[in-house]
This record gives C-alpha cells, structure tokens and sequence, in this order.
C-alpha cells in the first residue's frame, strides 16, 4: 500500500519536481527504483519544490511535457508552441499544456500539480 502512495505522489509531482530541479528529478527517479518510502520520497519533494527554478529547468519541464503534444497538436498550437517557449513566458505556456491536456484528454498531465499553477 505504501509504494503504490509513493508512486501516486511522484506520478502529482514529477514534472513539478522537473520544473524546479533536473538533478533532485534524476535524484528521485533513482530513489524510487529502490522502492524507497513515502516520507523519503515526500522529503525530497518539497526539498526540491523550495528551490527557484532556473529558466533551463522550467524550460526543459515544459519540453517534456510537449511531448504529449508534438505528433497531435495542430499547425497553430505548434505555432503557439514555439512562441511562448521562445519568450519564456512559463506561466502562460503551462496554461496553454493544461488547454492542450483538457483537449487531447491527457489525464497523465491534468494529474500533474505542475499544471495547477
């Protein structure tokens, strides 16, 4: 029961974990594959949730995630894309991943916490 808590946990926070930290992200990933506790898991969570995140770690959380996207979204969502990636307006583009995920039925993503910002 615990493990499945932890991996219901990680699957809400990985792409927030992402956003913040590309190292705690490959830190948890790594201590999830040894079936490590809720409360380690949780820890090392908010450790990386209290970081600022680098325009390269929103960046690169926000490329992820597109790729749900890439092979379906329209010419003008690519479009749409490729501006606001461009400009590093992150707020916007994670509202415009949530539109895409409502759209294209991403349930994976719309249980992410990244896209409840």
């Amino acid at each position: 029961m615990d493990q499945k808590k932890t991996e219901i946990l990680w699957r809400e926070e990985k792409y927030n974990v992402m956003f913040h930290s590309q190292n705690y992200y490959n830190k948890i990933r790594q201590t999830m594959k040894n079936k490590a506790a809720y409360e380690e898991i949780s820890a090392l969570i908010e450790q990386a949730l209290n970081l600022t995140p680098t325009e390269g770690s929103m960046r690169n959380a926000c490329q992820h995630m597109w790729g749900y996207f890439k092979k379906v979204a329209t010419e003008e969502e690519k479009k749409q894309y490729e501006q606001l990636i461009q400009t590093s307006s992150f707020s916007e583009l994670l509202t415009f991943l949530r539109q895409l995920a409502e759209k294209y039925g991403v349930t994976y993503l719309l249980e992410s916490r990244v896209l409840e910002r």
